[in-house]
């Protein structure tokens, strides 16, 4: 997304992060770590915050929102406390600006449009409407954070599957499994899913579907043992960007697979 930001979400931000921060020097480096273009702009911490903010805009070469997301995500992803009780009222004007905007904030540093966000539209909702194009987006979120975060990247998309099995199984009114993990809820779904009526590509298929389970294990495991929704330690086991988007890419492999063979099916009907 390279929407430009808006000069209402450029005053609060600045506000805000100058007023947290304080720092000419922690701003300086806050911005160049999100990749802001340029030089350091001249002026007082609220005036070099905006400055910088509007220079993502004229310049073609940045992305107004990526930068945004990653200047503010250390300072939104904060957890209000009572030795400091400015954070809490900072991050909601910052929400509420991005709100009269039509844009939201959510973990790790990305901004969306509000009605793109999962928060105003469920995953469930995506798979009951066949919503292929915002499946996409929801693996293009994760797929964006691989390099930044990998562990929220894999929380991400085993979170996708998991949605896309329960939706699944309530739609078709099956059993749900008493421990409802990725797991337990795949092997519902596979036995349902409808296989070619040819024998010799039945075996064919029932190879690639034994693959797709063990695709489904792999990123459940992942996230129990260093998915950010599980909390991670002191010293989570390590993780690099490839293995996180191969897992992001299979999880996104069994998802449209599952959402065709599913919608087909209730087209034919």
């Amino acid at each position: 997304m390279t929407t430009k930001i808006p000069n209402s979400v450029i005053g609060a931000v600045s506000s805000v992060l100058a007023e947290h921060y304080y720092s000419h020097s922690t701003l300086n480096s806050l911005f160049m770590e999100s990749g802001a273009p340029g030089s350091v702009p001249e002026g007082n911490c609220e005036t070099k915050c905006s400055s910088w903010l509007r220079r993502c805009n004229d310049d073609p070469t940045a992305d107004p929102m990526l930068v945004l997301g990653q200047v503010i995500q250390k300072f939104m992803d904060l957890e209000p406390n009572d030795w400091n009780q400015k954070i809490g009222p900072g991050q909601e004007r910052i929400r509420a600006s991005l709100s009269k905007n039509q844009l939201t904030y959510q973990m790790n540093g990305f901004i969306t449009l509000a009605e793109a966000s999962p928060a105003a539209k469920s995953l469930a909702d995506f798979f009951k409407a066949g919503d292929f194009s915002s499946i996409e987006a929801e693996f293009e979120r994760a797929i964006s954070q691989v390099d930044r975060d990998p562990h929220a990247a894999i929380t991400a998309s085993s979170a996708i599957i998991e949605a896309l099995c329960k939706t699944y199984i309530e739609t078709r009114q099956l059993d749900m499994p008493t421990v409802q993990t990725i797991g337990p809820l795949w092997k519902v779904v596979q036995q349902h899913l409808g296989l070619n009526i040819d024998r010799t590509l039945q075996d064919d298929q029932k190879r690639i579907l034994q693959g797709l389970a063990s695709i489904v294990d792999g990123v459940g495991a992942y996230r129990t043992h260093i998915g950010s929704a599980h909390g991670r330690g002191v010293e989570p086991p390590r993780i690099v960007a490839s293995e996180a988007r191969l897992a992001v890419h299979a999880s996104h492999t069994v998802v449209i697979f599952v959402m065709e063979r599913w919608l087909g099916a209730i087209r034919r009907v």
